[in-house]
């Protein structure tokens, strides 16, 4: 079962063969055509195998009419925008984020937490490979305290998030109007 942390949200072998389940009965039912699997690389080539093999399609390199293109997760939407192929399927997508919306999806994430998969290293950034060459030019948006063109100074974002420090709200807010004067 998935476990939450540092903003991240490790995802379990249950969690995916769960998600691979829901796909595969939406491809028999909603998308009778589909006649062989593609696995975008990396993240989408282990869900793609797995989906070939429960619905006893062959996995392809070749991108066909009727070809299903599987990857992991449709979280910016850029590497499906980018993709061939007519029809998509994602184990999460992410509508809040992403330029694209796949043809298929097992799960909706609503949130800004980075998904780990268990193929994946656990210390993996959070950050897609391909947009880690403009990380720099963005990073200011990554940062949490960035509020459209203006930054929250780190001591008052540290007395918003100590909500269990035991101060209550009052007390946090009397903490924030101290160093606001």
């Amino acid at each position: 079962m998935a476990l939450k942390a540092d903003n991240k949200i490790y995802l379990s072998w249950i969690d995916v063969n769960d998600a691979i389940d829901d796909l595969c009965n939406k491809i028999r039912h909603d998308q009778p055509n589909i006649d062989s699997i593609h696995g975008i690389a990396r993240g989408g080539l282990i869900p793609a195998v797995l989906i070939s093999h429960k619905l006893g399609l062959p996995w392809t390199d070749v991108i066909l009419p009727n070809t299903l293109v599987v990857d992991d997760i449709c979280d910016s939407g850029v590497t499906l925008e980018k993709s061939p192929g007519v029809y998509t399927a994602v184990l999460h997508y992410k509508p809040h984020t992403s330029c694209f919306k796949p043809t298929l999806w097992s799960k909706i994430h609503e949130g800004d937490e980075w998904l780990l998969y268990p193929w994946e290293t656990k210390n993996s950034d959070p950050i897609q490979d391909y947009l880690k060459e403009d990380q720099d030019k963005f990073a200011h948006l990554a940062d949490g305290n960035y509020i459209g063109g203006l930054t929250m100074p780190r001591d008052i974002t540290d007395i918003i998030d100590s909500e269990n420090s035991g101060l209550s709200a009052e007390q946090r807010l009397n903490e924030i109007k101290k160093i606001i004067k």
